[in-house]
């Protein structure tokens, strides 16, 4: 039962959550778009990757201190995690992006080729998805979610 007392797992855990599920109504207010599946999706403000690993870094510093070895692990452990969302993966997603409007355009050229007609439609587009990574904004703000709900999880503990 000391998994339910282990305080930076469930302050990551619930960075997650959180992260996950803001992204809904800040999605609604910037677009007017109600998307529910954006607390399953990757991307998106805040970046939930950032706020689980700034949560589980804080909470680490909280139960064991700033000096610990943990705490250190965790830190740069949090940094690689947060330099990833931003960097690789958000090219990822933009090569995604120019990628899908290649295959538009090839589909289109293509349109009245012989065979094309005869094929299933999952044969003919199938996009990548587009939004893997994080712009450094969302980043930021994963991060200080995670922070916030670490410290705010800590006070009712």
């Amino acid at each position: 039962m000391d998994l339910f007392l282990n305080f930076p797992l469930w302050a990551s855990l619930a960075a997650i959550v959180f992260a996950q599920v803001i992204k809904i109504p800040i999605r609604f207010i910037v677009t007017r778009e109600f998307k529910p599946d954006l607390a399953f999706s990757t991307g998106g403000m805040p970046s939930s990757h950032s706020a689980a690993v700034a949560a589980l870094s804080t909470g680490i510093g909280i139960v064991d201190g700033v000096a610990s070895t943990t705490f250190a692990v965790a830190c740069v452990f949090s940094i690689i995690i947060m330099f990833d969302a931003s960097g690789v993966r958000r090219q990822a997603g933009e090569q995604a992006v120019l990628l899908n409007q290649l295959m538009k355009d090839f589909n289109h050229f293509v349109e009245g080729a012989k065979d094309w007609n005869k094929k299933e439609e999952f044969e003919k587009r199938k996009e990548l998805k587009e939004l893997l990574g994080h712009q450094p904004i969302e980043v930021f703000f994963g991060g200080l979610s995670g922070v916030g709900i670490a410290f705010l999880l800590y006070l009712l503990y």
